[in-house]
């Protein structure tokens, strides 16, 4: 199978998370991504993580993530010839990916229309946490930061709880991905070369479509509903034996099946559940109606079945519990890379989620040592070996 990014070359100056990721899902399309890090210090990320020990080795987990299959070079673009040899790369490369500060690049005398001129057709994506422009520009931002910008805080948790961090980095996430997005669409465009402006507020922002939507158009405040689906009854997470089952039983059909199922069938004759919009009223009580026959039998058992009667169920499950089922391991989304340098020891790393004809995504190398692959690429550009330990001297990379 042809990777329908094969042949393009990705310069990825980013730090983290959002860049990295988006950068992630180009390298695993098949494109050629070069991490263009610090001297010295390296994409942050090396020294984030779980694990202190690979934190000190500049191989932290957070770094191997989202960094396999890319190589690694260093550059000062600080120093004259450090950013002297960082245009003629760029001469090379089809798109740049930098998640800096906005006007970080020009101060340093490569932003886009620099670089434009010396690669005209050069797909340059910006990713900020609140875009190129407008009165929250310079502001910084992590993760949690736009969060709590975006309202998904707001509508995070219960009345209780909210607001309520997501358990994981999603705005860089739903930012990176949003980046690879538009990445490969401007690849698609003929002749190349643009200027995409990625905001991370506003790409999550797009994904709370029905939130924002119902308060835009229908004038409902959004509010923090916990694990409550506000849009139907019975929907949402139910007690079941030894832990909480999810439930959509979004249909009239659906809720027959699920209350017969069940043995409680004269359920569906009372008025207060009649219709959705009753049970939708009514869905605290007929929550505890139904958690009553739930919890005599595991979460799991009630879902096999369910499911096998077309009442969409599962078990809320744990990180390790999914990552263990055969729906993971047989799909090929997990890779596995043996004794990889600067680890020394064989670690197992997401990839993308999606299938081309039929086959997972994959790189064939794991994530970088910081400066890895300088002689390989800074040699492509014509730099000697004697030169390239001048320039190390100079501290240009």
């Amino acid at each position: 199978m042809s990777k329908p990014l094969k042949g393009i070359r990705v310069l990825d100056l980013t730090n983290v998370l959002a860049g990295p990721f988006c950068c992630h899902h180009l390298a695993h399309l098949g494109a050629e991504v070069i991490k263009v890090e610090a001297t010295g210090r390296g994409d942050l990320a090396r020294q984030l993580g779980a694990d202190p020990e690979l934190n000190s080795k500049d191989m932290g987990v957070s770094f191997l993530a989202q960094n396999a299959g890319k190589k690694s070079v260093t550059v000062n673009l600080k120093n004259p010839k450090g950013r002297a040899l960082f245009l003629q790369l760029v001469q090379t490369a089809n798109v740049l990916v930098e998640n800096f500060r906005p006007g970080v690049m020009n101060r340093l005398g490569t932003g886009y229309e620099t670089l434009k001129a010396v690669q005209p057709h050069l797909i340059y994506c910006a990713i900020s946490g609140f875009g190129q422009d407008g009165p929250w520009v310079n502001r910084p931002a992590y993760d949690q930061i736009i969060q709590g910008s975006s309202g998904v805080m707001s509508i995070t948790g219960d009345a209780e709880s909210a607001p309520l961090r997501v358990g994981y980095p999603i705005a860089d996430s739903v930012g990176g991905i949003t980046a690879a997005f538009a990445i490969s669409s401007a690849l698609n465009a003929s002749p190349r070369g643009c200027f995409i402006d990625v905001s991370m507020l506003e790409s999550v922002l797009a994904t709370m479509g029905w939130v924002v939507s119902n308060y835009l158009i229908a004038g409902v405040e959004p509010t923090a509903n916990g694990n409550e689906n506000i849009t139907s009854a019975p929907s949402g997470a139910f007690e079941a034996g030894g832990g909480l089952i999810n439930i959509a039983a979004n249909k009239d059909e659906q809720w027959e099946l699920l209350a017969n199922h069940l043995g409680v069938a004269e359920l569906i004759d009372r008025p207060e559940y009649a219709t959705r919009e009753d049970r939708k009223r009514n869905r605290l009580a007929l929550k505890a109606d139904l958690e009553a026959v739930l919890k005599t039998r595991p979460a799991r058992v009630w879902a096999k079945e369910l499911n096998r009667l077309g009442v969409p169920a599962g078990a809320v499950l744990t990180v390790p519990e999914v990552l263990k089922t055969p729906q993971i391991a047989e799909r090929g989304f997990l890779s596995e890379f043996q004794d990889v340098p600067g680890v020394d020891r064989t670690i197992s790393v997401v990839t993308t989620g999606i299938k081309l004809d039929g086959e997972a995504l994959n790189v064939e190398t794991p994530p970088p040592l910081l400066g890895e692959h300088n002689k390989e690429i800074w040699g492509s550009l014509g730099v000697c070996d004697e030169e390239l330990i001048e320039l190390q001297k100079d501290g240009a990379i």
